[in-house]
């Protein structure tokens, strides 16, 4: 994720057990572990036949100070920005732990 007002550059990593790693600007990197029924609910989220279908690349006009969201997940890469969040989307944030990548530097 990278973007808003101070050029703000954060990362999640989820990895394929449901170990996640945080980094937000300067801080020190938070680490946890997701359940496995949430490792389950991130794989449907990801997997869904409708997520296929969001495109890979921002659609919409660039919002002022928004922030572009990277996902990665079997080699493929979707791009987004803030207010593109079809459906299919939202369900692959809800699913990530805390909600994705903080968006304060």
């Amino acid at each position: 994720m990278s973007g808003g007002f101070a050029g703000v550059r954060n990362q999640l990593v989820v990895h394929h057990d449901g170990r996640w790693t945080s980094r937000s600007g300067t801080k020190p990197p938070r680490t946890g572990q997701q359940t496995p029924a949430e490792v389950a609910e991130l794989r449907a989220a990801l997997e869904d036949p409708a997520y296929a279908r969001v495109p890979n690349r921002p659609t919409g006009s660039p919002i002022a100070d928004g922030f572009q969201y990277s996902i990665t997940y079997r080699h493929r890469l979707v791009v987004v920005g803030d207010g593109e969040r079809p459906p299919a989307l939202q369900r692959v944030f809800a699913a990530l732990p805390e909600g994705g990548p903080p968006t304060s530097p």
